[in-house]
């Protein structure tokens, strides 16, 4: 199930307030291969092990957000850092 457009464009990230952009399946498929791999942490330094469905990444491309069943889940200690993965 999709974010609702709606929500998204008002949205942002608690920690930076950055504005939020769907992430492309490319870039899903990359962090679940570093999640499989058991290669992921979320900010609260616990190591993700639920696959993304879907997921939110910040503007400047520095914080990813979860996404279940189309309700995302702005915690920031369940964020996940994009500097842990290349090229995204």
């Amino acid at each position: 199930m999709p974010i609702d457009r709606k929500l998204l464009e008002i949205l942002c990230c608690p920690a930076t307030k950055q504005s939020l952009v769907a992430m492309s399946s490319d870039e899903l498929s990359a962090i679940n291969l570093k999640i499989a791999a058991g290669e992921i942490t979320n900010s609260g330094q616990k190591i993700v092990t639920q696959l993304l469905e879907e997921g939110l990444i910040t503007q400047n491309r520095l914080r990813i957000y979860r996404v279940d069943d189309g309700i995302p889940v702005m915690l920031e200690a369940e964020s996940i850092s994009a500097d842990q993965l290349e090229d995204l």
